[in-house]
C-alpha cells in the first residue's frame, strides 16, 4: 500500500467517525436536550474526548507522545523506590529465647542477649514500592541461572553469608562446610548451585584496587556476571589511613566501571546489576585495638564516607552502582548489634541480601 493510498484512508476514517461518532449524536442530544444546555454541553465534551481518543492510534506524534508520558512516569516511580530501598526500621530489644543461640554469628555470643527485627520504613511511598522479604524460592526463582560475583573484604564475606543463608536454606547439611571455606583467611570462594543454576564467586579485594582489577579481568575476558556486590574501605582506612588516596582509587574504580558497560549493553551481553557494599558505622570505644582506635575514628570516617561521595561512583550521585546503605542499617541498629565496634550481627547482612533483590526487582521491571 502507497503512502498516499494510507493518508487517504486514515482521512476517509476519521471523517466517518465524526460523522458517525460525533455529528450523529450531537444533532440528536441538541433535540433532545434542547432545553437544557448544561447536560448538552456535557454530552458534548463526553463525545468529544471519546472520539479524541479513537483517533489517537491514527496520529503517531499524539500516540508517542503518550507513550512517552507513561514512561516516565514509570522511571520516576523505578528511580523513586531506589531511592527508599535502604530506608530500613529496626527493633532491638532484649532476647527473652537465650537458647536460639546461632553458630554463624562470627562475634561474641552477647550479641543473642537482644532480638534484633527489621522492616521498611512505613510511608504511603514507601508502600507503593511494595518491598517484600523475599523467601528462599522467590530468592531461587530470581537469580536462577545468574552469575553472582561479591567482592570486598570481611564485610563482603558476611554478605555472601547471608545470601547463601537464603539461597540453601540456615539448616542445609551444605551450609557447614560453606561457612569453613568461605571463611578462610584471606581467600576466594566459589560455589554451584546446581539446583537453579547459580554460580557464585567471592572474591578477596580488600582494597580499591583489587575491585578495579576484577573488573578489568571481567573487560579483557569479555565475560561479565549478571550481579557484582563490592565494596572496599575498612582495610584502606586502617593500613593506608589517607582519605585522599581512597578517593583517587574510587575514581579510578568508577572509570573501569563505566569502560566496561558500554561493552555489555548489546543485545546478547547485559549490563550487570552493579551494587556498592557500603562500610558500617564505627563504634570507636568498642574496637579492639589501639591502632584501630586511632586510626578508625569518625574525623577519618567521615573524610572516607565524603570520598565515595566526591567519586560519584554511587548511583545517587550520578555513577552506575546502586548502595546496599550498611551504614544506616548499622546506625539504627546501633552498639547492641555489634561485640567488637566492626563486624555486626548477622541480621545486618540479612537485611542488606534482601535490599539488593529488592532492587533487582525494581530494575528488572519484575514482581513476586
Amino acid at each position: 500500500m502507497t503512502l498516499m493510498t494510507m493518508l487517504g484512508a486514515v482521512q476517509l476514517g476519521a471523517a466517518a467517525a465524526c460523522v458517525v461518532v460525533v455529528l450523529i449524536p450531537m444533532v440528536m442530544a441538541g433535540w433532545h436536550l434542547r432545553r437544557n444546555r448544561i447536560l448538552l454541553y456535557c454530552g458534548v465534551l463526553f463525545i468529544t474526548l471519546a472520539v479524541c481518543l479513537h483517533l489517537i492510534p491514527y496520529f503517531p506524534s499524539v500516540s508517542d507522545f503518550v507513550t512517552s508520558v507513561s514512561s516516565v512516569v514509570v522511571f520516576d516511580h523505578r528511580s523513586t523506590c531506589i531511592n527508599l530501598v535502604n530506608d530500613i526500621a529496626w527493633e532491638v530489644k532484649p532476647n527473652v529465647s537465650l537458647h536460639h543461640f546461632n553458630p554463624t554469628h562470627n562475634v561474641s555470643s552477647s550479641l543473642n542477649l537482644y532480638e534484633k527485627r527489621w522492616d521498611w520504613s512505613k510511608s504511603p511511598k514507601h508502600d507503593a514500592c511494595d518491598f517484600q522479604k523475599l523467601s528462599k524460592s522467590d530468592a531461587s526463582d530470581l537469580l536462577n541461572g545468574s552469575w553472582v560475583v561479591v567482592a570486598g573484604d570481611s564485610q563482603a564475606r558476611f554478605f555472601t553469608l547471608s545470601l547463601l543463608n537464603l539461597i540453601l536454606g540456615p539448616q542445609a547439611k551444605r551450609m557447614g562446610s560453606v561457612r569453613a571455606d568461605l571463611f578462610k583467611r584471606h581467600s576466594d570462594y566459589s560455589i554451584l548451585v546446581h539446583e537453579i543454576g547459580m554460580k557464585l564467586d567471592f572474591v578477596w579485594a580488600p582494597y580499591v584496587v583489587n575491585l578495579t582489577n576484577s573488573m578489568m579481568g571481567f573487560k579483557t575476558r569479555k565475560s561479565y556476571p549478571d550481579v557484582m556486590v563490592m565494596g572496599a574501605g575498612l582495610w584502606p582506612m586502617l593500613h593506608v589511613n589517607n582519605a585522599s588516596n581512597y578517593d583517587f582509587a574510587l575514581r579510578m574504580l568508577k572509570s573501569s566501571v563505566v569502560s566496561l558497560l558500554p561493552l555489555t549493553a548489546s543485545a546478547s551481553i547485559k549490563s550487570p546489576h552493579l551494587f556498592w557494599l557500603g562500610m558500617p558505622m564505627l563504634i570507636n570505644g568498642m574496637l579492639n585495638t589501639q591502632e584501630k582506635r586511632e586510626k578508625m575514628n569518625d574525623r577519618i570516617w567521615h573524610a572516607y564516607d565524603r570520598a565515595l561521595g566526591d567519586s560519584r561512583l554511587l548511583r545517587q550521585t550520578g555513577g552506575p552502582l546502586v548502595l546496599l546503605d550498611i551504614q544506616s542499617m548499622t546506625w539504627n541498629c546501633g552498639p547492641r548489634c555489634t561485640s567488637d565496634g566492626m563486624h555486626y550481627d548477622l541480621v545486618i547482612y540479612e537485611a542488606a541480601v534482601q535490599v539488593m533483590l529488592n532492587a533487582l526487582l525494581i530494575e528488572s521491571h519484575q514482581s513476586l
